[in-house]
């Protein structure tokens, strides 16, 4: 378990007070089905109201047919018991269809909103949040809102509608006995809030170092040989067993609490009880009670109590879904930080000039990563990228891809500031093939077409043709319809990178980017890529970032990228010939490939460095 998912369980476990905003805005969310929420109030309240009278009906069966002996008396009301039986097990049936049905739009309605507002935010948003973090907004989130919105609100009618119905009907039977029980109803319900608290806090703890647990199992299977290279077995242990020790103590805590709970609740009850049974055997010598009326006060008590822990457990919960909610509108307030500008207007292509003017953009404050960065591109030309690690490459097509903008300047395509433009009509005239190829699941057809649907079967061989990955599609299993797997996984990195390539053919960029994506694969299949690019990057302007830079040689101009500038610049040869930064970076790239080929010394490469300089 990564540090990541550490921090998203225990995020999981953070509860939230009840806030009037969130709770309002919650429910909100039941508005667009309004009559679905009427049907299943209306008909958990009729259930809740006829448990309540069935005990009354029973009083009657004592006291008008039990007691003075009336068999037709009872018969009659034993009819009315079932027929009204069969009604209640009706409502309940509906309640519960009506209820599940709207958690299930209120879920969908929450994903669907969620989902739609991840397409539209930023890739800087993408950078900053872990991604398990966002499946949890999408998944257990809405799924406790929803819970909230339905269930939750199932126990609190059922609870309440419960307590009052049998209130009201110990009122028509003794007020001075429901008067008794009415006190009583506040100090339960106190005491059961109060226990759930502790209990909660104390499963949190639990849950909580139980994820420590699960991570530190993990981190130890993983590392198993650093483990024991590192002799750190005993302190491991002892860090486990410190662990084990709280995760014990925690729910040993816990337990204690739960089994305390039910007896105090039950001792409060039969204090109640007491009273009743006294006060009710006094009321019935002088007249003023019957012995019907005794068992339907002790059965409303008793009944009582199962919905004040109801009341108590939903409060609970209630708090984990209060905070889910937060972190599900938190997530849909978040602006998208690249949008489009009011009055936008599609670009019509993006084969003019590409200029960036002065341009400053930075990914934390004080930490520059491109400064004053000018650079003008002709149509149909080729720029390469080369340089170290974190010099800006990356950040250059980021930027000209609009998946972030400048901080200070501007870009220009056409001519004209490309925030002018809206962000699909340039995303739809862009090509991508990076260094980490993603494949969905699905076949290799699917795959192809991704980013044109219409685009017929015929497109697609001719398109995987240019690719230069026809040749291995058609050796599979299935050929075009062969499954590649969650994330293309049952590929390789070279045919994965190959049709990611043919999927960028298809959708006919105008403006194409490879970012490292040969540096990954063996030299055959680097072959195969780079053949591919050329049929690509023909008649378009392209911008490669290359590692292996022998896959440069042919661009129109290299561009040395360091600290967030253009350290050199031009042809291959003619960066060969200033033996600057680009010359290091090829003779020690290649003198390095050689000696790993061939075996080759050191002092063996005197003759190819000077070969390589004469270039």
């Amino acid at each position: 378990m990564s540090d990541t998912d550490l921090i998203e369980l225990e995020e999981e476990e953070h509860t939230s007070q009840l806030t009037a905003p969130v709770f309002r805005r919650i429910l909100t969310l039941l508005k667009p089905h309004w009559k679905w929420v009427l049907g299943f109030l209306i008909t958990i309240a009729l259930t809740s109201a006829l448990d309540a009278w069935f005990t009354y009906l029973n009083k009657q069966i004592v006291d008008t047919g039990i007691v003075p002996g009336d068999k037709a008396r009872v018969m009659q009301l034993a009819v009315i018991y079932g027929v009204f039986q069969l009604l209640q097990a009706g409502f309940v049936f509906t309640f519960i269809y009506l209820a599940g049905v709207l958690g299930e739009r209120v879920q969908y309605d929450l994903r669907k909103m969620l989902f739609n507002h991840l397409q539209d935010l930023s890739l800087s948003y993408y950078a900053q949040n872990a991604v398990g973090r966002l499946i949890a907004r999408v998944t257990s989130d809405t799924g406790r809102v929803a819970d909230l919105l339905t269930w939750g609100v199932v126990d609190t009618t059922w609870a309440v509608m419960n307590i009052i119905t049998s209130v009201t009907f110990m009122a028509l039977i003794n007020w001075r006995l429901a008067l008794i029980v009415f006190t009583v109803i506040p100090l339960m319900l106190f005491i059961a809030v109060q226990f759930r608290k502790r209990i909660l806090v104390e499963y949190r703890t639990a849950r909580r170092t139980n994820s420590k647990i699960t991570g530190a199992f993990n981190e130890n299977f993983q590392g198993v040989r650093v483990v024991k290279a590192l002799l750190r077995e005993d302190e491991n242990t002892r860090e486990f067993q410190g662990l084990t020790t709280q995760m014990y103590n925690a729910s040993y805590r816990a337990a204690w609490l739960s089994a305390l709970f039910l007896p105090t609740v039950q001792i409060i009850a039969a204090l109640a009880l007491g009273v009743i049974v006294g006060y009710g055997g006094t009321q019935i010598q002088v007249g003023m009670m019957t012995i019907g009326g005794i068992q339907a006060f002790v059965s409303y008590l008793t009944f009582m109590m199962w919905p004040i822990q109801d009341l108590a457990r939903v409060y609970a919960e209630m708090q984990h879904s209060i905070a889910s909610a937060e972190r599900i509108f938190k997530l849909a307030d978040t602006p998208p930080e690249v949008h489009d500008r009011p009055g936008a207007v599609p670009a019509e292509t993006l084969m003019g000039e590409i200029e960036f003017d002065h341009v400053d953009f930075f990914y934390e404050d004080r930490k520059p990563v491109l400064t004053d960065f000018t650079l003008k591109v002709k149509p149909g030309e080729t720029i390469a990228l080369v340089g170290p690690t974190g010099g800006g490459k990356s950040t250059i097509v980021n930027l000209l891809c609009r998946f972030y903008e400048p901080r200070s300047g501007v870009i220009r395509i056409n001519g004209r500031d490309y925030r002018d433009y809206t962000l699909a009509s340039i995303h739809s005239r862009i090509g991508i093939v990076l260094q980490t190829p993603h494949l969905f699941s699905g076949s290799v057809r699917d795959n192809i077409r991704y980013g044109r649907l219409e685009a017929a079967d015929e497109e697609i061989v001719e398109a995987a043709k240019i690719a230069g990955a026809h040749d291995f599609i058609v050796t599979l299993e299935k050929g075009y319809d062969h499954n590649v797997g969650e994330g293309g996984n049952l590929l390789s990195v070279g045919q994965k990178q190959l049709i990611s390539l043919a999927r960028a053919v298809l959708a006919r960029p105008e403006l194409f980017i490879m970012d490292e994506a040969t540096s990954s694969v063996d030299t055959l299949t680097e072959a195969l890529i780079q053949k591919g690019m050329e049929n690509l990057m023909q008649g378009r302007t392209s911008f490669v970032i290359a590692h292996r830079l022998s896959t440069i040689r042919r661009a129109d101009r290299i561009l040395v990228i360091e600290n967030g500038r253009i350290a050199e610049q031009g042809t291959h040869a003619e960066l060969l010939k200033l033996r600057g930064h680009y010359y290091r970076l090829y003779t020690q790239q290649f003198r390095h490939e050689l000696e790993a080929r061939y075996g080759v010394a050191e002092e063996e490469m005197k003759e190819e460095r000077e070969a390589l300089a004469a270039d």
